[in-house]
């Protein structure tokens, strides 16, 4: 049995960044759907580290969300205003990290988010052994500071950022051998890397036995899953030229889930929690109970049933 959230930046970026869903909204709708937590976005205008700068704003957040009977499944870090592999210096990359992690330790948030920052055109200005070397070494300084926070690290591989190959993500990984940093399986993303070779430099790269293949060879290190479907196709920047990953839900893309389910529901992972992805997706506030009730069949089906969540509130 698995619990459910959903990712928050849904609502507040992309389609949604000149009209977010404000966050009450968001945990009061979620409550009424019966999802068992949220995975935060944070940053503007949802919760994070810098508007709830002290323990005693956390701690109001942390019993806010007791009373929506939600739990915090994970933490997207925002980061993206930082250099990763355009500089020679990561330290301001490192600094941000560490605040965010901290931002985690208060809200009990076990699981945060990274991704490699800039896109894969990157490599026309760095070449890809220094580009590896800039992120590997990074990576290994905010794996240590995680752990020592008793967090585990995430990364999200997907086609708009550099490093999108099977292969980068099984070197990056055999670089970074820490028991605390994995990789976050995005069901889109995988499709969009895996299979289709989505934004790749040079000679496209798949692999013959698709996303099963895939999770087979990540066996071990993944740490963290968000589901959604995949149409094939990425998410359009303002230019109409390709971003990343389009999330549509559940039924509106080609990936057969139960063909996949039953081998993402034998990782062991450190938590038993299934995300559920919108990113970018133009009506993702109107479609998120329809994923939820997807979710929730394939969560009886293969993992016996819907779960209640932990938190409890009494009543008065």
């Amino acid at each position: 049995m698995k619990r459910i959230s959903i990712g928050s930046w849904a609502y507040s970026i992309g389609p949604y960044a000149s009209n977010p869903v404000d966050w009450d909204t968001v945990c009061a709708t979620l409550k009424s759907y019966k999802f068992q937590g949220v995975e935060l976005g944070g940053f503007k205008p949802h919760p994070n580290p810098d508007d709830l700068a002290t323990k005693e704003s956390r701690q109001e957040l942390v019993a806010k969300m007791k009373t929506y009977n939600l739990e915090f499944s994970g933490l997207a870090a925002n980061l993206w205003g930082e250099k990763l592999i355009n500089t020679d210096d990561t330290s301001k990359y490192v600094q941000e990290f560490i605040k965010n992690a901290d931002f985690c330790v208060d809200l009990g948030i076990k699981t945060i988010r990274v991704d490699t920052v800039q896109p894969p055109t990157i490599f026309n200005e760095v070449d890809p052994k220094t580009a590896f070397k800039r992120v590997v070494s990074t990576w290994k300084k905010c794996a240590k500071a995680a752990a020592d926070r008793g967090l585990n690290v995430t990364w999200e591989f997907e086609p708009g950022f550099a490093f999108n190959k099977p292969s980068d993500v099984f070197r990056i990984l055999d670089a970074i051998p820490d028991k605390n940093f994995g990789v976050l399986y995005d069901t889109c993303h995988a499709q969009m890397v895996g299979v289709i070779g989505a934004r790749q430099n040079g000679k496209k790269e798949t692999l013959a036995g698709g996303q099963i293949e895939f999770i087979h060879r990540l066996n071990g290190r993944i740490n963290h899953l968000h589901l959604i479907d995949s149409d094939n196709t990425c998410h359009k920047a303002a230019d109409g030229s390709d971003e990343t990953s389009a999330h549509p839900p559940f039924g509106d893309g080609v990936i057969d889930f139960d063909g996949l389910i039953p081998t993402l529901a034998k990782l062991k992972l450190p938590h038993d929690w299934w995300t559920i992805d919108l990113c970018f997706w133009a009506d993702a506030w109107p479609v998120t109970k329809r994923c939820k009730e997807a979710i929730d069949k394939l969560n009886k089906k293969y993992c016996g049933g819907a779960v209640k969540a932990k938190a409890k509130v009494k009543k008065k």
